[in-house]
């Protein structure tokens, strides 16, 4: 894969199982938040599968759509779109009702100085939203930082480990799912909490952090030792497939892949890729956060593109300089400060 397009038409690939279970599920599907990193290949996807399954369903995406091309590049997709801005509440009010929402509307980066921002979006927006969509199905995506740091020896954080977030974006996160479940009692809507930890893209993510700093001969700091990733494409089919899992009160899923990856061992495997030694600071720290997707796992089936295919692909990508996004994750981030 050398272009943006081979990519995206590599990642949206629906699988046979995504096909089926969209048979199943009634009604158009409405993303919210659709111009951020995933939503765009989640509703190709989406899209895709709905075509080849021959269906009578509608893609619909929202999102501010303030710049680029996104929105012309959906359309000529035929996903069909709608330029709005959730907190404004004539805005939200306005959008159709859907039977299925995948809710992705949210803030992490720049809630430092700007905390306001990210509490409206993160925690009082979902409530605006479960009471507009309060006679539909939601997924809303989350986020395992809502869980404490985990020892690394464990079997990392289930389900049904107690939250304890780190930072107020981590809180407001918890917030959001708090509010949803309080509609979802009141107003009987199945939902699904969808806890995901680090979806893999060539553009960005923990995996191309590392090779770029391995590739620059940069020191890779060790002190969060370990982290758990999921391709991209992966994550998107979960979260369509979770359609046919939402509860009420709301079903929580974990959403990442079933090894728990060493980043020591992730730098080097890039080092051998550029004929580089990889460079660490700091040792591992016996605690990071880690989730266990099992749940997930036995639900929708192991994630189909490996680690190593990830290694290899970002690897391929950088030495041909494929373009990236300039968003890092802040893996390494202990106190929650984002």
């Amino acid at each position: 894969m050398k272009t943006i397009d081979e990519l995206e038409q590599f990642m949206t690939i629906p699988s046979e199982a995504l096909i089926n279970d969209l048979k199943k599920i009634d009604g158009d599907i409405l993303i919210l938040g659709i111009g951020g990193k995933m939503g765009p290949t989640l509703a190709k996807m989406t899209k895709r599968a709905i075509d080849q399954a021959g269906l009578d369903k509608q893609v619909i995406g929202v999102s501010r759509f303030s710049s680029g091309n996104l929105r012309e590049d959906l359309e000529k997709y035929g996903i069909k779109t709608i330029a709005a801005d959730l907190l404004v509440e004539e805005e939200l009010q306005s959008l159709p009702d859907v039977k299925n929402i995948i809710y992705m509307a949210g803030n992490k980066f720049g809630t430092v100085g700007n905390e306001h921002f990210t509490w409206a979006m993160n925690a009082y927006l979902p409530g605006q939203i479960a009471q507009k969509y309060k006679n539909s199905r939601i997924i809303a995506f989350s986020t395992g930082n809502v869980y404490p740091l985990t020892k690394v020896l464990s079997s990392n954080c289930s389900e049904d480990t107690p939250v304890n977030p780190v930072g107020e974006y981590a809180q407001s996160c918890l917030g959001r799912e708090r509010v949803l479940t309080y509609f979802s009692h009141k107003n009987s809507t199945p939902m699904l909490m969808f806890r995901l930890n680090y979806a893999i893209d060539m553009r960005y993510g923990v995996l191309l952090e590392i090779a770029k700093q391995v590739s620059q001969e940069k020191p890779i700091d060790l002190t969060m030792g370990n982290v758990n990733v999921i391709w991209q494409g992966d994550a998107n089919e979960y979260a369509v497939r979770s359609l046919l899992h939402t509860e009420n009160p709301p079903k929580i899923l974990n959403i990442t892949g079933p090894e728990t990856l060493s980043v020591r061992w992730l730098a080097n495997e890039f080092g051998k890729r550029f004929n580089k030694d990889a460079r660490f600071i700091n040792d591992e720290n016996p605690q990071a956060l880690l989730n266990n997707s099992s749940k997930a796992h036995k639900l929708f089936g192991y994630p189909k593109v490996s680690v190593l295919e990830m290694i290899d692909m970002i690897a391929d990508w950088l030495e041909h300089d494929g373009e990236t996004h300039n968003k890092p994750t802040h893996f390494q981030e202990r106190e929650g400060a984002f």
